[in-house]
Formats: structure tokens, sequence, C-alpha cells
């Protein structure tokens, strides 16, 4: 099954790690898709993926820009995969709907906010939810200088 990760925010903000972690995926050659609570939430991380760093930016566009299929980072609060990622990310409280039906993924990561009591639960119900669906499913925390580690 498709190996999920899940990222426990505590230091730092969802605008500090989302950048790095899609630029990461790019270089595995990946594409990417960001799936976002909501439409504020869409617009704001399209604004960051091109401001983030003034060396450069994300290719990247929004759901209902242009050609989805040929989107190398798609942002969208809608379910699916419409431009054949093969990692998703999940923002902001945004969760799949059908976790069984993930399959055509190499990776799916959930961020959540550690400081966010109804962002914890979501996370928790999750995971519960991609354990059932049989996903490889690890758990990821920041530690005090802010790297990640994988917990056992």
């Amino acid at each position: 099954m498709t190996e999920t990760l899940f990222y426990h925010l505590e230091k730092r903000s969802l605008e500090e790690i989302l950048p790095g972690l899609v630029e990461k995926s790019r270089a595995r050659g990946w594409k990417a898709l960001i799936r976002a609570d909501t439409a504020d939430r869409a617009d704001a991380i399209d604004s960051l993926l091109w401001t983030y760093d003034d060396q450069s930016f994300l290719a990247h566009a929004q759901g209902g820009d242009g050609e989805a299929a040929g989107q190398p980072v798609l942002i969208t609060v809608e379910d699916g995969n419409p431009n054949s990622a093969e990692i998703a990310f999940y923002v902001g409280g945004a969760a799949p709907a059908d976790w069984s039906g993930m399959g055509g993924l190499a990776r799916i990561v959930l961020l959540f906010d550690g400081r966010d009591g109804a962002a914890l639960d979501m996370a928790r119900a999750a995971w519960k939810e991609a354990k059932g669906a049989g996903h490889d499913v690890t758990y990821w925390k920041e530690t005090p200088s802010g790297k990640f580690e994988k917990q056992n």
C-alpha cells in the first residue's frame, strides 16, 4: 500500500515546512498534489510557492488554472489526483475522503499543527483510517532543533 507520513508540526509553521518538502519531491522527479481544506488556504499556498525564496520558486498551478494533467505541482481543494501526482500533501485539516482509494500514489504526507486540538483529533482519526486501509503509516515529529525524526 501507499507510504503515508504524518508530520506533527510543533516548532515551525506549515509555511516554513511545505515548500522544502515539495522541492524534495520535485527533485525525485515526482509530480505533487497539495490538497488544502479551504479555497483561502489554497490561495495562500499558491502565493507562498511563488514567493518563499528570493532565489527560486516552485512551478505550480491551482485547480482550474490551465490543464491540470500537465502541472508539476497542483494545489486544490477537490478530491482526486488530476495531475497524476506521485505524492499528495494534505494540509490544514484536509484528509483523503477514501483511504482505500489512494493506491495510485507513492506517498501521502499529512501535515498537522500539534498546537491545535482539533488538528490533533483529525490526525488521530486519519491515522486510524489510513492504518485500517492497509497503508504503511509512519509518524514524524519535530525535534527541539526543528528537524523531523521518525518516531517508533
